[in-house]
């Protein structure tokens, strides 16, 4: 038999172990216990647009307010990150009444200047901004911290954040929390939980078991596309075969059966792609060539009827200690030409209003510039886009003084107003999951330390 291709194998690799982490996890040998299901009427999807390296939410979504803009030029001017709050050259100031707070205030800002797409989102109220979101295991106050009550574990560390972030616990889990609302909703099909390019935690369920695509969708096996066709059909087969064979060796059998679906997804997607392409336009971004794939996915699983998805896309270059005028700007372009390409693809196939998108990041960073960058802080600001979005703004911006109430450090590192479970659990009831399957089996009785847990941006 011909080998995979060096790069073939580290994604087959990785595809086996999402895959390995869900069957283990579904035979109760990572403690899961089969969840309760519901059924479904209807079609929705959910993308969780990943920002590796922890991005800059103080530069993604500016105040422009005197007090608040004054702070913040202070902190990052004289490093060269303070960006403009000229109409004509760097952000476009937009009013906005501030939600899910108890004083519902007008608040200027402003969003990056190399978000023009987004800020037209958020003109046509697809677009909600959550202010100041990120891990926690119950409200904290400025004492609180200073006193070391109730801290989740391993702050500003970007692999246990990460994983923090996807299983939607203030600690790690063998599950993400996209997986275990299939769980509950009755995802078990292989177009059901997707990781397009990087592998996610998210996808994966206890009994749901996550697949993984790479960004273009297109998987090519070494000796099994050569002419005649003939010959690649048998030799397809054979290989079928044996991975469809059953060993008494667990892992052998996760890692076959996620290489026997993926073969089985990308056949299926290239067909469907090849019958009836998009006509969408996308740019050249490998993030663009993700949400693209997504699309394809959503469009072949949709026609299928009721059901679920939940996707992971992601795009890397956040970690910005230096260089970050001009690197942030480029990746948060990407970010928004790419996910402004996926919302019109949705309306070319007639979903808008059936998929959300939202961003999510391993922590935000410090408002207190150093060398032309910042450094790793905790709580940030993220976006969820989608026609079924109630656009807006939704908390309260941070003090921004260096070392006041709102700051963990002295440094701008913001102890989060809402937590990660709190937009998990507002996503997840638009999905279908109802308050009591949210809080005991989706975010594992975290749910209850919150005194909220819907933030009201879905419609």
């Amino acid at each position: 038999m011909d080998t995979l291709s060096t790069s073939r194998r580290g994604f087959l690799r990785g595809s086996a172990q999402a895959s390995l982490l869900g069957t283990l996890s579904g035979m109760g040998l990572l403690g899961a216990a089969a969840p309760a299901r519901a059924a479904v009427t209807d079609y929705k999807a959910l993308v969780c647009l990943y920002m590796f390296g922890g991005n800059d939410g103080n530069n993604m979504i500016v105040p422009l307010d005197s007090a608040h803009y004054a702070k913040y030029s202070a902190a990052r001017g004289a490093a060269g990150l303070a960006l403009s709050t000229s109409a004509k050259t760097l952000l476009a100031p937009r009013t906005a009444t501030l939600r899910a707070v108890p004083d519902a205030l007008a608040q200027s800002f402003g969003f990056h200047y190399g978000m023009p797409e987004i800020d037209a989102l958020f003109g046509q109220g697809e677009v909600a901004a959550v202010l100041n979101v990120g891990s926690l295991r119950q409200p904290l106050t400025k004492a609180q911290y200073v006193a070391g009550t109730a801290i989740p574990p391993q702050l500003f560390s970007h692999p246990d954040q990460t994983l923090q972030n996807q299983a939607g616990t203030p600690a790690g889990a063998g599950t993400g929390w996209g997986g275990r609302l299939l769980d509950v909703l009755g995802g078990a099909g292989r177009l059901d939980a997707v990781s397009v390019g990087a592998g996610g935690l998210f996808v994966e369920g206890a009994s749901v078991h996550g697949n993984r695509l790479p960004e273009s969708g297109e998987l090519s096996l070494a000796g099994m596309n050569f002419w005649p066709q003939a010959e690649a059909d048998t030799r397809r087969d054979a290989l079928r075969q044996i991975l469809a064979s059953e060993s008494p060796n667990l892992m052998a059998n996760a890692a076959n059966k996620a290489l026997l679906q993926g073969m089985d997804l990308v056949t299926d997607l290239s067909k469907a792609n090849a019958a009836t392409p998009l006509n969408t336009v996308f740019p050249g971004f490998a993030l663009a060539t993700q949400l693209h794939t997504v699309a394809q996915l959503i469009r072949q699983r949709a026609a299928q009827g009721p059901g679920r998805q939940v996707f992971f896309v992601s795009i890397g270059g956040f970690d910005t200690h230096g260089g970050q005028a001009y690197q942030q700007w480029d990746v948060l372009r990407q970010v928004s030409q790419s996910v402004a390409a996926f919302q019109q693809a949705l309306g070319e196939i007639g979903h808008k209003q059936d998929v959300t998108t939202f961003t999510m990041s391993d922590f935000g960073r410090t408002l207190a510039a150093n060398s032309g960058g910042t450094d790793h802080a905790w709580g940030n600001h993220h976006l969820v886009i989608g026609a079924a979005v109630k656009g807006g703004v939704y908390g309260k911006f941070p003090d921004f003084t260096l070392g006041g109430p709102d700051d963990a450090t002295g440094r701008g590192v913001w102890i989060p107003q809402f937590s990660n479970q709190q937009v998990g659990a507002t996503l997840g009831r638009w999905f279908g999951a109802d308050p009591e399957m949210l809080a005991s089996q989706v975010f594992k009785n975290e749910l209850a330390k919150f005194a909220v847990s819907d933030l009201g941006f879905m419609g």
